[in-house]
């Protein structure tokens, strides 16, 4: 059992170094220093914890460190009994950080002294526990000697453990050395108390580490506040960048809020009051601009996005010292990430924002640590805790949304337009220039009033199940291949056939925005019509598309959408020729064929060679998801809504359901629709 809380308590060795320097914050210590020895060297690798704090006499080390599951620390919190030299009231409460060192490796040596006493040496061998079936078999070494390691009128903690469980490397060091740097507040830092990680020797492992003093600086969006009750109370500020105010003076400067206080009324939900043992809540939030033309204002634009990629999110601390894991990777425990994919301008995500949340632990008692230290216990209060401080992000977010959009005006390489009508209007553009508007500008014009009346018809009253989205996201889609037909002098055949299909496909959406717009038609010629359509990205990529023929057993009849179903599959191809190329394989393959295996109901299947999918269905489906850096991610939640419509559903079976070709092991997705009877 006293293995299994060393395994299974604490759970990881980032995790471990941090309880035991956490051990020495309530120890009274000023400093703490964790030196690692010797890494590239298992036989030799050795951690060294050294602290300045009060130290234990020998009866403190027998009956209380030795002692798992003491109160000594709980009923100090409970008195209020806080520290003599520092004040500080102690965090650790449950008697277990000690087993952090077990974590760590196999044999330990603790030496300890208090001011004014001897030296207590305590050494341990986690092998003769593993060895033994009870505890008083082990035989665990505890002596008093005269001073040596803290001499004089010195006192403090060593603890060295040797014969590590694991190895340690470049980036395991670079993660603890951000943990150890993340112990204390960056805002609120206690003068009275400094961790630091060494290596021993020196090497390079912690080279261009950017610190975190100079992270804060390149903030554009600031806020600071607190909480109390249900009253929020918040400092919002716009901070240029050095080399911004040039470009911002006169234009954007005036137009930037700058220091807005605001009150919020006793009218939200949660209430801190309520459960009384929360108390004022402080925050601090630093938010970023990841967009490529802001980044290059920065020293190291790829040392702040490796950064803000590994310390991101919005840390707790309590009297200045950090709550584990709050803010780690994995952790989102005010659902950030989730809250951005539904609306991604608006919302910012953890590898946006560094920030804190501070709490007092006379005020905070309501809120329990957990006794793996993974955060506070799920209660009423720490519900309530978490809502006040969403709400207070929810307000942020909408201040710097209005200074954001002024922003992206001045810097953002991808300007905001009008879709679909300025496509038209760089298309017609480029038309003029090759004499082609005589013969097809009739078609430019049509498409224009057409797509016109959809959206206003749309806008005001959507069809069944049809959204702007799907109007706007595949329209664009046809006029940008247009583009690169007519960029690439492609003969006017190809042209023409584009701009027909195109004209066809506004008609058919006006159409089925006043009527159903359903046709019979064959699953071999709808997959033709997709794959013409985006024949010529395919060659420009050197992807090699597969199908099924037309004559093919697999084949049938459907009644549909045609040109939502074509629009559908030029999604899927899309998509597939995008992760095709961030492959970067040197042969890339496309299937587009239809099937009868899934259920026995009629189906069309893309599939690729490319990396395939990592994310569950559900979130693939969901509107502004994308794992692409640019990506909308429309595509797959329109495809979805156009499955809908015709009772159909969109699917991601795994290549074991279906009679795929062998090359086909990457991304396959699968339009299927409702058997007739």
């Amino acid at each position: 059992m006293l293995l299994l809380l060393g395994d299974q308590l604490i759970r990881d060795a980032g995790l471990a170094v941090f309880e035991l320097v956490k051990n020495s914050y309530d120890a009274d210590a000023s400093r703490c220093t964790v030196t690692m020895y010797d890494l590239t060297s298992p036989k030799d690798s050795r951690i060294v914890i050294h602290d300045t704090g009060t130290g234990m006499d020998i009866d403190t080390v027998l009956n209380v460190w030795l002692e798992p599951g003491t109160e000594n620390r709980a009923a100090q919190r409970r008195r209020g009994k806080r520290s003599s030299k520092y004040r500080r009231l102690p965090l650790g409460e449950k008697g277990v950080g000690r087993f952090a060192a077990h974590k760590l490796g196999r044999e330990i040596e603790l030496v300890s002294r208090m001011a004014h006493k001897k030296e207590v040496v305590v050494r341990i061998n986690w092998d003769e526990f593993e060895r033994a079936r009870y505890l008083s078999d082990v035989n665990i070494s505890v002596s008093e000697r005269p001073a040596q390691l803290f001499p004089g009128s010195k006192h403090g903690t060593r603890i060295e453990i040797k014969r590590l469980r694991e190895t340690w490397t470049r980036g395991k060091v670079r993660d603890l050395y951000r943990a150890v740097n993340s112990i204390c507040s960056p805002y609120n830092k206690p003068k009275d108390f400094q961790a630091r990680l060494l290596l021993e020797p020196k090497s390079d492992w912690l080279d261009k580490l950017l610190d975190i003093r100079t992270v804060l600086k390149l903030s554009l969006f600031r806020a600071s506040g607190y909480i109390q009750g249900n009253d929020l109370v918040y400092n919002y500020r716009f901070v240029p960048l050095p080399g911004m105010e040039n470009r911002i003076k006169g234009r954007l400067r005036s137009k930037l809020r700058a220091d807005l206080m605001s009150v919020y009324p006793k009218k939200e939900k949660f209430d801190l009051d309520r459960d009384g043992r929360i108390g004022k809540v402080r925050f601090e939030f630093h938010i970023y601009d990841r967009e490529p033309a802001v980044l290059e204002l920065t020293s190291d634009k790829q040392g702040l996005k490796d950064f803000l990629d590994a310390n991101g999110g919005v840390r707790v601390y309590r009297d200045h010292m950090r709550v584990f894991d709050f803010g780690e990777p994995g952790n989102d425990w005010l659902d950030l990430n989730s809250r951005r994919v539904n609306i991604p301008t608006r919302r910012i995500s953890n590898n946006v924002i560094l920030g804190e949340v501070s709490l007092d632990s006379r005020s905070s008692s309501g809120l329990i640590e957990k006794t793996n230290r993974e955060g506070f216990i799920e209660n009423d209060a720490y519900k309530n805790f978490q809502q006040a401080v969403l709400f207070a992000i929810t307000q942020v977010e909408a201040e710097r949304h209005i200074d954001k959009q002024r922003l992206r005006n001045q810097y953002s390489r991808v300007k905001q337009k009008e879709p679909v009508l300025d496509d038209l209007s760089q298309l017609r553009a480029l038309l003029e220039k090759k004499g082609l508007i005589p013969e097809l500008g009739s078609y430019l014009d049509r498409i224009e009033r057409q797509f016109i009346e959809v959206r206003e018809r749309l806008l005001t009253a959507a069809g069944p199940g049809l959204t702007l989205t799907v109007v706007i996201h595949e329209v664009e889609k046809i006029i940008k291949e247009m583009v690169i037909v007519v960029k690439r002098g492609a003969h006017k055949s190809r042209l023409t056939s584009l701009v027909e299909h195109l004209a066809q496909m506004i008609d058919g959406l006006a159409y089925f925005a006043r009527k159903s717009g359903n046709s019979r038609e064959r699953g071999s010629l709808l997959i033709k019509q997709a794959l013409f359509n985006t024949e010529f990205r395919l060659e420009a990529h050197r992807i090699r598309a597969v199908r099924e023929s037309e004559d093919g057993e697999k084949d049938f009849s459907i009644k549909c959408a045609r040109r939502l179903i074509i629009a559908s599959l030029m999604n899927l191809i899309d998509n597939s020729i995008y992760w095709l190329e961030s492959k970067g394989a040197q042969r890339k393959l496309i299937y587009v064929g239809t099937s009868l295996e899934l259920d026995n109901k009629p189906s069309i299947v893309v599939a690729d060679n490319g990396p395939g999918f990592i994310d569950p269905p559900e979130y693939l489906t969901e509107p502004f998801f994308s794992r692409k850096p640019d990506g909308m991610g429309l595509g797959l939640h329109i495809a979805n809504e156009v499955m809908k419509i015709h009772k159909g559903q969109l699917l991601f079976p795994d290549k074991s359901q279906l009679s795929l070709p062998k090359d086909f092991t990457g991304a396959i997705v699968a339009l299927q629709f409702p058997k007739e009877l």
